[in-house]
């Protein structure tokens, strides 16, 4: 079917349709017009307007003064979330990577999801033979393990960084046979960006092992926060 002869604008294809307006003012320098805007995606104006119309209710889209359609607020919210999550990525792999090469147990990094849960986005799995089976994606509890305590503690709370607060310890709380200790994350403005833990069988988590992964998570924290532009409490005036 055309895209200029479509008889409705609803489902996935009102969706593509409108996915691709905002993709040709993607790639345009300057605010475009209604009617380049026809040219360039074969879309009549009638279905053009319609469709703007819910591009602009999400400020996804805003027409100027002028008439012409430029990105919205909502659009360059996405665009800063996007590279955040890059960069995260970028600083956080490597830190995690080391982790594990250093012998410790396996690294991953956690944010808030909901109410409910924590979301898994970084792993890096230990050179042990045995390990705790998490992978990138999985929706944890929130309110069990020690990755899932300081985004407990720190999430939407505008807390700053608190040296009480930058070590979770958790003992077979999500899983009966898992261990973990975790620490905090902070970026520009000291704002909250989620928590590095070091998981794994409880068996291997005897006293000296925590100890020593307590350091670890903690310098690793410390490491990824100052990257990031924030201050470890340690530091903080």
């Amino acid at each position: 079917m055309s895209p200029t002869s479509a008889p409705g604008d609803d489902g996935v294809a009102a969706v593509d349709r409108a996915l691709a307006i905002v993709d040709v003012i993607t790639r345009r320098s300057d605010p475009i017009t209604l009617a380049d805007l026809s040219r360039a995606t074969g879309y009549y104006k009638s279905t053009l307007l319609r469709l703007i119309a819910s591009l602009e209710k999400a400020s996804l889209v805003v027409r100027r003064s002028d008439g012409r359609y430029a990105l919205g607020r909502y659009a360059h919210d996405l665009g800063r979330a996007y590279e955040a999550a890059y960069r995260l990525t970028e600083i956080l792999l490597p830190i995690l990577q080391d982790l594990v090469n250093r012998g410790s147990e396996s690294g991953s990094f956690h944010v808030y999801h909901d109410a409910q849960s924590r979301v898994c986005l970084l792993r890096v799995d230990s050179h042990h033979s045995t390990l705790d089976r998490i992978r990138v994606g999985d929706l944890l509890p929130l309110s069990r393990g020690a990755a899932g305590k300081l985004i407990q503690t720190y999430h939407g709370k505008g807390l700053a960084p608190s040296k009480d607060h930058v070590i979770a310890i958790s003992m077979g709380e999500r899983d009966a046979n898992c261990a973990a200790v975790a620490s905090p994350i902070f970026g520009l403005d000291n704002e909250f960006c989620g928590a590095i833990s070091l998981s794994g069988p409880k068996e291997r988590f005897t006293p000296e092992a925590v100890s020593k992964m307590s350091e670890m998570v903690q310098t690793a924290a410390a490491k990824a926060t100052e990257t990031l532009g924030g201050i470890w409490p340690n530091k903080a005036s």
